[in-house]
């Protein structure tokens, strides 16, 4: 049976993060967006980490469940259009920062465990190296290579996924302190790496320009840091729910028990183009090239994004695509759908008012965007709604990338369209 597992988020203990993203609100905000697999984040953080001993039990195997007495209040909050069983997965997201091969490099990487046990025994070997009370994204001054030893020697179930790979100051491939080369970073044990996060600033089609990825499978998650950022990002499973047939689907690339991830538009990730902040310069990387790397207006160093780093390293054409490659949906979150369709703000009182309202008729959002037929979407919701998911499922949007920190926008209709009218839609 098919379920979406989001396995990358944050907690309230992470910086610039939601005091929302407590347990009780994930378990919520996973049933309103769908997502069966929800991850725990940030387990090396102690008062995190007990937060999860007290409200977690074990579940399926490598799984757990929200206890009863925290489920039943938060089930309240839940639609019954939406309520779903939901499951939790523990996962960290670790921030290193080392010198390798003379350059300082600034990694990030998501490590899944299959139990509080395994969780708890890396942990304490890793606050023996630094603090990791400080932060629920901890900052180790570790090598990759090293962490994957320790992850590994915690347990041979746990799972190292280099995290959004390509975004340029902390990742594996980022363009500012990244490697060449999964290879280059994790040497020897790079067997153990099966899984790669794309972020949301690069897609498939991007990564499979580069050979070298094909043995690797691709996941996307939310990263998120608010609960209606979830599942902006997430993987498609077909495996029993179950955490060792979960990563035996990953590492094995069975499309028998992985059937490929959901992404946003790479356009809308804040690191897809090149560009300079400060200046509103977003540049593609041709003319990055042509100014030499400079800004064209101020002469700083522009923020080399993903599509520039990518086109570095690719050894294949755009359109290509390898064998065993996996499926993937782009979609847009349904606030920002709503949000366009009404010109107002995605947390505004009129779009929350709504798209609680399509929940409570038609279920949770990925059933909404994903499943729901046009004729259903505009008898429950604005007129507009059906015509707007028709065109996202075709791609059919208008885009204006994201560089340097700056989010980019993705619509369904075009601002023409909307000079023109209502009419003028159809």
């Amino acid at each position: 049976m098919e379920f979406i597992a989001d396995l990358h988020i944050h907690s309230p203990y992470s910086r610039a993060t939601s005091s929302r993203m407590d347990l009780e609100n994930l378990y919520v905000w996973a049933q309103l967006k769908g997502i069966a697999v929800i991850s725990t984040g940030d387990f090396t953080h102690p008062r995190w980490y007990a937060q999860l001993q007290e409200k977690l039990e074990p579940a399926e195997p490598g799984l757990y469940r929200l206890k009863d007495c925290y489920a039943r209040e938060a089930d309240e909050q839940v639609p019954q259009s939406c309520r779903a069983p939901v499951r939790f997965i523990l996962s960290v997201e670790i921030s290193t920062i080392y010198k390798k091969n003379d350059r300082t490099r600034k990694v990030h990487s998501l490590i899944l465990a299959p139990d509080l046990l395994a969780a708890g025994r890396l942990n304490a070997t890793l606050q023996e190296i630094g603090n990791i009370a400080s932060d629920g994204r901890p900052i180790l001054g570790l090598d990759c290579k090293r962490l994957l030893e320790l992850t590994l020697d915690a347990s041979s179930d746990n799972v190292l996924i280099p995290a959004h790979i390509w975004t340029p100051h902390f990742s594996v491939l980022g363009s500012a302190s990244g490697f060449d080369s999964i290879d280059e970073c994790f040497e020897d044990l790079t067997p153990h790496i099966f899984a790669l996060e794309t972020g949301l600033s690069s897609d498939p089609p991007m990564n499979w320009r580069i050979s070298m990825l094909d043995s690797f499978v691709l996941v996307s998650n939310s990263d998120a840091h608010s609960p209606s950022k979830l599942g902006r990002e997430a993987n498609i499973f077909t495996c029993e729910k179950n955490y060792f047939h979960m990563m035996q689907a990953l590492r094995a690339k069975d499309p028998a028990g992985f059937k490929g991830t959901i992404e946003f538009f790479p356009e809308e990730g804040k690191y897809h183009l090149d560009g300079h902040r400060a200046c509103d310069q977003c540049l593609t990387p041709e003319q990055t090239k042509a100014a030499q790397g400079r800004c064209p207006e101020c002469g700083a160093k522009v923020t080399v994004g993903v599509m520039h780093r990518v086109n570095d390293l690719a050894d294949r054409n755009a359109g290509s695509r390898p064998e065993g490659a996996f499926d993937f949906e782009s979609l847009i979150p349904l606030e920002e759908v709503l949000s366009e369709i009404y010109a107002a703000g995605a947390q505004s009182k009129k779009v929350q008012g709504a798209y609680m309202r399509l929940l409570r008729a038609l279920g949770s959002e990925f059933d909404i965007l994903r499943n729901c037929s046009p004729d259903d979407l505009g008898r429950a919701g604005p007129p507009l709604l059906g015509e707007a998911i028709k065109r996202l499922r075709a791609g059919h949007v208008v885009m204006q990338p994201g560089y340097d920190g700056v989010y980019g926008v993705i619509t369904v209709f075009d601002p023409i369209e909307k000079t023109a009218g209502q009419p003028a839609l159809f």
